[in-house]
């Protein structure tokens, strides 16, 4: 053996390895603090995701299932062009059932906007007729073509104009929520990196030595990775739990109509969670190794 040559180093110490690391302290508390505080955002962006994906998706179905007829004619024609819509109804392909909305209906569908008490009879209200598609939906353009020959007070609503935004914002939602994911990613690694490179600048001297006795550095970035990595699977699983009790908390889809009352998990989507801690444990792994390598190359 070469007089230069690294002496070995005893299996005892090997298998201590992972001591050259600090086991508690500043960078300890900073790294399992980061890893839980981020699997907590995670959840939340993964649950304002998913259910804006699903909002987007129940949207789309129900208004591209929903048609509207609206008959503005002269109180003399406004039962004549009725039937004449009833009629054109009837033999339309697509059409699953359709209903002619009564003075309760309309009414119901004023309130909110003009208040109680209205006096629809004084009111030059157009009638409306709802419509409900079938699987293979309706042509509207040959409705329209039919209802303007048969009825030329109809006018066929398919809610595109209101359909499309309202799909398209909750798109956008989930675009948003998925790039918060990638952000929230990105600023474990580089947080767990700062966290390394602390570490392994105030154990600066401890790694002079242990190069002295023999250790090379995937030795000593193995001690690194590993203790960096248990730290912060350790603070994902801790966020996640708290997160998932987090969502608990919140109302169910079913007590309310609103966006808020469906960002809970529903059914498989909780599985979704079992994703997070080991996910983070990966970003752990490989951003601790790479901080570790290029401190170690500093050191030199």
């Amino acid at each position: 053996m070469s007089k230069f040559a690294r002496p070995a180093i005893p299996d005892a110490f090997l298998s201590r390895a992972d001591r050259v690391v600090p086991p508690s302290g500043f960078t300890a508390r900073l790294t399992q603090f980061t890893a839980a505080a981020m699997a907590f955002l995670a959840v939340f962006a993964l649950a304002l995701s998913l259910a804006t994906g699903r909002l987007a998706e129940r949207w789309s179905s129900e208004l591209a299932r929903a048609v509207t007829v609206r008959i503005s004619a002269p109180v003399d024609q406004m039962t004549i062009q009725t039937a004449a819509v009833e009629r054109v109804l009837r033999t339309t392909p697509g059409v699953s059932s359709f209903r002619v909305l009564d003075e309760a209906d309309e009414r119901a569908l004023l309130e909110p906007w003009l208040g109680p008490g209205l006096p629809l009879e004084s009111l030059p209200i157009p009638q409306l007729v709802e419509i409900v598609e079938d699987d293979a939906g309706i042509d509207t353009e040959g409705l329209r073509l039919r209802l303007s020959a048969e009825a030329p007070g109809a006018v066929l609503d398919d809610h595109s104009r209101w359909r499309q935004p309202l799909v398209e914002a909750a798109s956008r939602l989930r675009l948003l929520g998925l790039v918060a994911i990638v952000l929230i990613t990105m600023a474990t690694g580089a947080m767990i990196a700062l966290a390394a490179n602390s570490a392994l600048a105030a154990n600066r001297e401890v790694i002079r030595v242990l190069r002295l006795v023999g250790a090379r550095d995937t030795f000593i970035v193995r001690a690194f990775v590993r203790r960096f990595t248990l730290r912060s699977l350790g603070g994902a699983l801790a966020g996640v739990i708290l997160g998932a009790a987090a969502l608990m908390v919140l109302p169910g889809a079913d007590q309310g109509a609103g966006f808020l009352t469906g960002l809970r998990f529903q059914g498989a989507e909780w599985l979704w969670l079992f994703l997070i801690p080991p996910v983070t444990a990966i970003v752990a792994f490989v951003a601790t190794r790479i901080a570790a390598f290029r401190a170690l190359k500093e050191f030199t």
